[in-house]
């Protein structure tokens, strides 16, 4: 079994307390590695690191530096994908399947950030013939990038090439539960030529790592994906320090199905929205709002699918891996049944699946609850496993009001082959991002990424994403 070092300065190295700790596979909890469990003074030191390294410059303040070393990023990624992806596989719990789907979009976002970065520029305001105005971008400084345990090679790529793109200094806090391949991305980066202090990487947990990094005098910026309870902890924070932070707090994102929509096309759409890793998406499509006309056929159909999925282990490639814990499996069945105990219909699931060869695993069968009522918790909250809910609608309004009827606003999808209802129902969810017959097609890299309300702020992806890394100054001239 290996022990995996922090990454400070571009050396790797024990924490300075030279405590460990274990991560597991979650489709049989055996251990897979050791790695340092960073505290304050390791924060300290990677921050001090990342704030040498900026102010000292360097080559890394040519945007044609950054472009060549962060397209060299995403070849050696893709070199490694078979290993990569075995690494997310096992550490996550996920499907090998949609393991080499994140390796792929993990080299696509250092590729894409790689071409924006030397293309930052201002602008030139016209104030007549006396003076000269134009705005530049700078980057913040000192970046603070923490990332969650269910994406974490998908979101350190866009975190992480967004910033060094736009030209700062990263410390990268993974999630305690899933850290491997975020250690193995601060190694790529390091053979590829970003030079030391550049990226460093805390592993550790939220206490010793996490707030004393979000808190640190020498640091910038923030950006955080995970929980809106931790969200909200961590916003008040940097509210207190007047320090800007990107937020992506999770969703309870809807698909819409009018009477006339394709469900041969939206079939499959409606069960990998749910059940793709586990349903531990921020994105998941966890609400099926139907028509009413055709609410009762979709509904069996769906729960028709969803007990022919196969569950496994992600070596195997399942339709359904594991959760990533005992205690997230334990929440999501406490959530099941208390949905029941409310009056949800139960169709399908809500159980740990009987076999024996899953029962040391942290598997869950997929869940279908019909009937919920948009009061209920369980139409709500995030539940963040493969738990989906369906309710009916009879005309337009009603769609849109039962779509907008949670705090969250990260992902809906509306399905209809009405083009001029696509348009009005588009508008008027209130979502970052809106599908129409689709839904989060093909990772949405290039597509801005954030949420209204509970959901967070600022957006990820996309060339909105690198402008989130940089901030804009202006100069005036009087000539």
């Amino acid at each position: 079994m290996s022990t995996l070092p922090l990454l400070i300065g571009g050396e790797e190295r024990p924490s300075a307390s030279g405590e460990l700790f274990e991560t597991r596979d979650p489709a049989t909890g055996e251990v897979i590695a050791e790695l340092a469990a960073g505290g304050a003074d390791d924060v300290a030191a990677a921050v001090g690191a990342a704030r040498d390294a900026f102010d000292g410059g360097g080559d890394w303040w040519l945007p044609a530096t950054r472009v060549r070393v962060l397209n060299r990023v995403a070849v050696l990624i893709r070199e490694r994908e078979d290993a990569l992806a075995d690494l997310e596989s096992r550490d996550t719990g996920k499907p090998i399947s949609q393991a080499r789907a994140d390796v792929a979009a993990a080299a696509r976002y250092f590729e894409f950030y790689a071409g924006a970065a030397d293309k930052l520029d201002g602008r030139s305001i016209p104030l007549g013939p006396g003076f000269v105005d134009y705005t530049i971008r700078e980057p913040w400084g000192v970046c603070a990038v923490i990332i969650p345990w269910n994406y974490p090679l998908q979101i350190a790529g866009r975190s992480v090439a967004a910033s060094l793109a736009a030209g700062n200094a990263v410390v990268l806090k993974p999630a305690r539960e899933a850290p491997l391949t975020c250690v193995e991305i601060g190694r790529i980066c390091l053979e590829a030529g970003v030079p030391a202090g550049w990226l460093n990487v805390l592993t550790g947990s939220g206490d010793a790592v996490g707030m004393p990094l979000v808190t640190h005098p020498k640091v910038n910026h923030v950006s955080f994906t995970g929980s809106a309870a931790v969200g909200t902890v961590i916003g008040e924070a940097c509210a207190r320090l007047i320090r800007p932070v990107v937020m992506e707090l999770g969703g309870k994102s809807p698909n819409v199905v009018f009477s006339d929509a394709d469900l041969d096309r939206a079939m499959p759409f409606l069960i990998r929205s749910i059940v793709q890793n586990a349903g531990q998406t921020c994105s998941a499509g966890a609400r099926l709002l139907v028509h009413r006309t055709i609410h009762e056929a979709l509904v069996e159909r769906v729960a028709e699918r969803m007990r022919s999925l196969r569950i496994g282990p992600g070596s195997e490639d399942p339709d359904l891996g594991p959760l990533i814990s005992e205690e997230q499996r334990q929440g999501v069945l406490r959530l099941a049944g208390e949905a029941e105990a409310d009056g949800a219909r139960l169709v399908t699931g809500g159980r740990a699946p009987v076999e024996e060869r899953l029962a040391r695993g942290y598997f869950i069968e997929a869940t279908l609850f019909d009937d919920v009522a948009p009061s209920a918790g369980i139409f709500q909250e995030e539940v963040f496993g493969p738990v989906l809910v369906a309710a009916a609608f009879d005309d337009e309004d009603e769609a849109v009001a039962l779509a907008n009827a949670t705090e969250y606003g990260l992902v809906a999808a509306v399905w209809t082959n009405d083009l001029g209802r696509a348009h009005r129902v588009a508008r008027r969810i209130r979502a970052g991002q809106v599908f129409v017959n689709t839904y989060g097609a093909g990772g949405g890299i290039e597509l801005p990424f954030g949420g209204y309300g509970r959901s967070g702020h600022g957006r990820g992806k996309g060339l909105e994403g690198i402008l989130e890394y940089s901030q804009v100054k202006n100069v005036c001239i009087a000539l």
